[in-house]
Order: C-alpha cells, then sequence, then structure tokens
C-alpha cells in the first residue's frame, strides 16, 4: 500500500502537533551521541520523557500548553521552565546522566501498596511520583525520582550498553533491562536495586524487552531471527518466536496480554498468541520510497520499533523509509501515514489519540564528518475511524485475526 500524495487524499492523516528540539547547544565534538533512542510517558500521564542526546534527558509536565499544539511548530524546551514556575506547577527537569543514554522506562504509578522506598527522600513537593529508569551506554541504570529529579540508585552489572528498560506493570518495582552484553538481568527497587536474575540464551546485543500487562511473561528481541519468551514467575525461557528472516528489534504485548507483536529488519511485524506460540498474521512494510543501505540485513523497510495503543486497537511501528504507520488489528494494510526524519521508536500517550516518535535530523541541509544534527520528539493526533471491537465494563473482546 503506498502512502497517500497528500492530506486530503489521506483523510486519516496523521497531524503534526508539536516538535521538540534541545534547549542547549550540542557540544559537536560528540558526533554520534544526540540521537533520540528513547521517548516515554509516565503512567499516569503527567510527564513525558525523552533522551535528547548528550547525556541529557528532558523530563517535561504534561499536558502542554495549548499555545504549542493547533499549528506545527518547534520550540526549545527551556522557555517551558520559566512557564511552570510562574503557575507554580510542575517544571520541566534536565537529568544529566553522565553517559549517553539508549533506554527509558517509568514505573507504574501509584506503586503497589507498601512499596515506595523512594518516600525515605520525599520529594520537594511533598508529593511522592514515578521513577525514572535510564539505561547508559556504561552499562550502568540510573534511577531517578521524577518530581524531585533525585538519584535515587545507580545499578551496575552490565558490561555494555543498556539498550532498553520495562518496569513490572503491577508496581512491584521490578525493573527487566536488557543490554548489548546480551543479558536481561532483573532488578528489585524495593531491595535497593539487588539484582535477583541474570538471562542468558540471546547470542547478539538485546536491543528491546516488554513486560506483558499481566506480569505473566516476558519477552526480549535482539540481532537474532526469533524473539524469546520468559516466565516472570521462574525466570526461565518458556519458547522462541521463529519466524522472522532477519534481527528482530522491538516488541511490544496488548494491553490485555493476549497478544504480542514482534518488529524486524525484515520489513515484517509478526502478531503472536504468545501463550501458545501461534503466528497469528503478519504485516508487512512496502518502502515508500527509496533510502540509502546502510549495509548488513538494514533494507529501505526496515522496521526500529513498534507499540500497541493503549485500548489494544492500533498498532504503530516507525520505518527506514522515514513514514510512522498507522495499523488497525483487523487490516493488514496502514490506515495512515505520517512522514518523518529517520524515525527510531515511538510510543503512544497513555490516553491514546498521540503518538511521540524519537527521531536523528540533520540541520543545515546535507554534511559531511562533522555534521551537525539534532534529536527531536514529534507529537501527533491520529484520527483514526471507530474500531471493530466491543466494549463491555471496561473488559475488550478482540475481534480474533483471519
Amino acid at each position: 500500500m503506498e502512502p497517500p500524495s497528500s492530506p486530503a487524499q489521506a483523510g486519516e492523516a496523521p497531524v503534526l502537533l508539536a516538535e521538540l528540539k534541545p534547549g542547549r547547544p550540542h557540544r559537536l565534538d560528540w558526533k554520534s551521541s544526540c540521537e533520540t533512542w528513547s521517548v516515554a510517558f509516565s503512567p499516569d500521564a503527567a510527564w513525558f520523557a525523552w533522551s535528547q542526546g548528550h547525556c541529557l534527558v528532558k523530563l517535561i509536565p504534561w499536558p502542554l500548553d495549548e499555545p504549542f499544539f493547533g499549528t506545527p511548530r518547534s520550540f526549545e524546551a527551556k522557555s517551558r521552565k520559566a512557564e511552570g514556575r510562574e503557575r507554580g506547577g510542575p517544571k520541566e527537569k534536565t537529568l544529566d546522566c553522565g553517559q549517553m543514554v539508549w533506554g527509558l522506562a517509568f514505573s507504574p504509578w501509584p506503586a503497589a501498596p507498601g512499596r515506595k522506598p523512594w518516600t525515605r527522600r520525599p520529594a520537594a513537593s511533598g508529593a511522592p511520583g514515578p521513577l525514572l529508569a535510564t539505561g547508559l551506554s556504561d552499562g550502568h541504570i540510573k534511577v531517578w525520582e521524577v518530581h524531585a529529579g533525585r538519584l535515587l540508585h545507580n545499578l551496575s552489572g552490565h558490561q555494555d550498553v543498556v539498550r532498553d528498560l520495562s518496569f513490572a506493570p503491577n508496581g512491584s518495582l521490578i525493573l527487566v533491562s536488557a543490554s548489548r552484553d546480551k543479558t536481561l538481568r532483573i532488578w528489585d527497587l524495593d531491595r535497593e536495586g539487588k539484582q535477583i536474575q541474570v538471562l542468558l540464551g540471546h547470542l547478539q546485543w538485546v536491543y528491546c524487552c516488554s513486560v506483558s500487562p499481566d506480569c505473566s511473561m516476558l519477552c526480549s528481541a535482539a540481532g537474532e531471527k526469533s524473539a524469546l519468551l520468559w516466565s516472570m514467575r521462574s525466570y526461565t525461557l518458556i519458547r522462541r518466536l521463529e519466524g522472522h528472516r532477519s534481527s528482530v528489534v522491538s516488541c511490544d504485548f496488548s494491553p490485555d496480554s493476549a497478544l504480542l507483536v514482534t518488529a524486524s529488519y525484515d520489513t515484517d511485524v509478526i502478531m503472536w498468541d504468545p501463550y501458545t506460540g501461534e503466528r497469528l498474521r503478519t504485516l508487512s512494510h512496502v518502502a515508500a520510497r527509496p533510502v540509502a543501505d546502510v549495509g548488513g540485513e538494514v533494507h529501505a523497510g526496515s522496521l526500529r520499533s513498534v507499540c500497541f495503543s493503549p485500548e489494544g486497537l492500533y498498532l504503530a511501528t516507525v520505518a527506514d523509509d522515514r513514514f510512522l504507520r498507522i495499523w488497525a488489528l483487523e487490516r493488514r494494510d496502514p490506515i495512515a501515514f505520517a512522514p518523518m526524519t529517520n524515525g527510531l521508536c515511538c510510543t503512544f500517550f497513555p490516553h491514546g489519540g498521540i503518538v511521540a516518535t524519537g527521531c536523528i535530523r540533520t540541520e543545515g541541509g546535507k554534511s559531511t564528518g562533522g555534521e551537525k544534527r539534532r534529536s527531536t520528539w514529534w507529537v501527533r493526533w491520529v484520527d483514526v475511524p471507530p474500531p471493530p471491537f466491543s466494549f463491555e465494563q471496561g473488559q475488550k473482546t478482540h475481534t480474533p485475526p483471519s
């Protein structure tokens, strides 16, 4: 399916709401450290975090002010700091992590009863809140108290880049980390960040990890043609999911844990039944425009990221052909496209309707060697047709994939 040539033709084309860029000049001697590898909304929808490059994470209170919406525009994040001070509300924060930031994950909020270790150091506002875990290039994980912007834990154990992080959604403060050292590690932040398990089984860098919403399973994706499913109770391997023809780079569970999707450099998203390992459907990406090969197994339509919408009705994918796609689960073709530059990751707003994407962007046109880059996140409102799903007392029933 080709992308529409114009918004009028699209009908359902996502609308660019805002674009963020760093509020300070980059140190250009670090030529490859300004990518936005990770973006995240807090589960309570009160904060947005983005790894803006050069060891920094920006924490922005949500929602953004109305002036930032309605027309596409860029704005310096630093301008929000003064506004927050004037309003007396939560203030924008910059976390200096000391190393390049690859992964971000917010803890669930509120946490499970009796599991609030950071209240020993109460936030300046007097109100506790979620934690933010940051995965770093030196193998460390720094965990921050969001409201105060205070470092709580500096976890060590990985021997290489911590590429992704995922909290158990039940509020237990169990954190899973995925690393280029080919391992996953399980941490208990309720026990001072104690490492409780190391999961071995991958032969290549681990790119992604995702804990199922019912906290029964963990999926991990590495530079391999299969994804691994683990038990979150025994921390043992359940099964390998085999079907991709190239490296699997991203994975996500549906909100009811009934479905799992994996995305690969082979340009396919595969939808699985995680309980049986059955392959339910394949969504194939047709390159919308030619892009330069970077060697190896990467192709023009290679996928970078996949995620479910919070109600489980849609998927968002980011591919190397410079398009964000929105998919309805019952269809095999995208229902919406949005152009983007060098996308790396995507995530839905917890209440739906908005997708944030992290990317690389070159300023000043083409350049060589010392190109000037900026990292950005795009927020887009997706207006999609009513879904073919039924809701009864808050429970959703999936239309079975054909």
